[in-house]
């Protein structure tokens, strides 16, 4: 005779409890959600300015005394990355509510403690590259700007690069302040200068090749520094 399992196949039972079990695990995890959210909202509407309903330049002040950090710190400007935020100075209900997901940060000793924790992740090569152009996007206040001014890009290459490159760093902002052609700086040639100070050889250039496309202005940046050295 045929043998047969001795397995029972699960009773109607059985397969109601593992399903009341998923139920209730969802509805758990719905609400734990739910609840984080609620913090979430929280925290923005104790910074969010009453009359626009976001967090303006005032709430951003507030909010960096909270997290003890400066709003000139670069960590302000990668919080302002982790939220994508698109204005200067401003961010709406959705762009926090994005980030501090993210963050998983649904008070402020959390926020404090991911503001503190997201200098790693930013330095990631990976992610560096993205957060070092979404600074020059950030500096775009106008509609359909493209570029912008010298004294704010010295200013953000000091704050972005300069930990990373402070002598590459001090002496382009060094020569961007005293040349006279340029008034403003583009999307790629702000590119150009991190793969500058990634790739070149510095103080002497000895890998520096005028013929391999560099924006016009690093040419003119290496012959000023040469020239100076006689």
């Amino acid at each position: 005779m045929p043998r047969t399992s001795s397995r029972k196949a699960p009773t109607n039972s059985t397969a109601s409890g593992n399903s009341s079990t998923i139920d209730l695990f969802r509805a758990a995890s719905g609400r734990a959600a739910s609840k984080e959210l609620e913090r979430i909202d929280q925290l923005f509407y104790s910074y969010a300015s009453n009359s626009s309903g976001v967090i303006d330049p005032e709430g951003i002040e507030s909010l960096c005394s909270d997290l003890e950090v400066d709003h000139t710190d670069v960590r302000i400007l990668m919080l302002a990355w982790k939220l994508q935020a698109e204005k200067q100075g401003y961010f709406t209900v959705d762009e926090w509510r994005r980030g501090l997901k993210a963050l998983r940060a649904d008070n402020i000793i959390k926020l404090k403690k991911a503001v503190l924790d997201l200098e790693k992740e930013v330095r990631r090569p990976s992610n560096f590259v993205d957060f070092y152009s979404y600074a020059f996007r950030y500096c775009l206040t106008e509609e359909k700007q493209k570029s912008v001014d010298i004294e704010s890009i010295c200013i953000l290459l000091d704050l972005v690069l300069g930990l990373q490159f402070q002598p590459q760093v001090d002496a382009l902002v060094q020569y961007l302040k005293i040349q006279i052609d340029y008034k403003v700086i583009n999307m790629d040639q702000w590119m150009g200068f991190f793969r500058f100070c990634n790739e070149i050889s510095f103080p002497d250039f000895s890998n520096y090749d005028p013929d391999l496309a560099w924006p016009l202005i690093l040419d003119n940046f290496v012959d000023w520094i040469r020239s100076k050295k006689g």
